[in-house]
């Protein structure tokens, strides 16, 4: 057997080859589960007791060197090939198809953007909140209709433990800790036991504002309101306030732009108003800075909310909500060039 290994091993050391294809066949020859190196093994068992240590690390070396040689002989021809593959480099690369962001996600940080030239800093809360931060602290007492105006997902186990209706619950949060004065805007996902359909979800996502300070007056948030209208929607936007009802507020107003694709005229989608609602305003009622231990005599405040996916459907002209939530990236594409 010492005389086959020799043999092998010349054999191996004087091994040459100008392509891996030939690296591979020496490969199988010798180093394949039926390749000579593998039968000497095999063989190794009837070796006698007395040659087993010599024999044994001879089979050993013999391995060794051919896994040498082949990895020698493939880094040797890799290298060789460099730059031997045929294709022109100056020719420009594959070009790589870059993801897009969700045109939910476009208009938040939009919006974000314009109420942090104002000096609002944002605020984000938790998502399943207890009955008081999202009701009560509001304005909202226990059998109040009010309530009714938002169908709320209960959590079975604990009926005091809610998925927050509104981003609201953040700001009772923020004017339990925050030092005053308070601009603060809060955007996140709110939760509702709605129907969906092409105008409505269960799942939608807010945007919020809250202004705390001494002297805060109605002027203050109309003029808050025009200047936002104005960055979003572009600088011959026109704003209209309506009066409305809101638990926590008082006064209480609905806020309207002018249409952005009839501006003004009248179209199918402002119903031939010219106007188009985008989101719910008013001064902070004083029950609730009173509930959030803020002294109501010494400071007023102003607070404001709107739906982004409304926002986005109008500035967008998307027609139907739920192509929000199906990830449809037909859809998805089209906002490549709003990022």
């Amino acid at each position: 057997m010492l005389n086959k290994i020799k043999e092998l091993t010349s054999e191996i050391n004087a091994f040459t080859a100008e392509t891996l294809e030939q690296v591979e066949q020496f490969r199988i020859k010798h180093l394949s589960k039926k390749g000579t190196i593998a039968l000497l093994f095999e063989d190794f068992k009837n070796v006698s007791v007395e040659q087993k240590k010599e024999i044994g690390k001879a089979l050993n070396e013999l391995k060794t060197a051919a896994l040498n040689k082949i990895n020698t002989l493939k880094e040797q021809l890799c290298d060789s090939d460099k730059g031997k593959s045929g294709l022109d480099l100056t020719l420009p690369g594959d070009p790589m198809h870059l993801g897009t962001r969700h045109p939910l996600a476009i208009v938040r940080n939009e919006i974000l953007s314009i109420f942090d030239k104002l000096g609002f800093t944002i605020s984000e809360g938790p998502e399943i909140e207890d009955d008081w931060h999202n009701f009560s602290a509001l304005n909202f007492p226990e059998e109040h209709p009010a309530r009714d105006m938002q169908d709320t997902f209960f959590i079975e186990k604990h009926p005091d433990i809610v998925l927050h209706t509104h981003t609201s619950s953040v700001q009772v949060r923020d004017m339990e800790t925050h030092a005053l004065p308070i601009r603060l805007v809060t955007p996140g996902r709110v939760f509702r036991n709605e129907a969906i359909s092409a105008r409505a979800h269960c799942i939608f996502h807010q945007i919020e504002a809250l202004y705390i300070d001494e002297n805060v007056s109605f002027a203050d948030l109309k003029q808050t309101l025009t200047y936002f209208a104005k960055e979003l929607f572009g600088s011959d936007t026109q704003i209209r306030l309506r009066p409305s009802y809101f638990p926590f507020t008082e006064p209480s107003a609905e806020m309207d732009v002018s249409c952005t694709l009839c501006h003004g005229q009248g179209c199918n989608v402002c119903k031939g108003t010219g106007w188009l609602e985008i989101l719910g305003c008013g001064m902070v009622d004083p029950n609730v800075l009173e509930l959030n231990g803020i002294d109501k005599d010494k400071y007023t405040g102003f607070a404001l909310g709107m739906g982004i996916e409304r926002i986005t459907m109008l500035k967008y002209g998307i027609k139907d909500l739920r192509l929000f939530f199906e990830n449809d990236i037909r859809f998805l594409e089209q906002f490549s060039a709003a990022i």
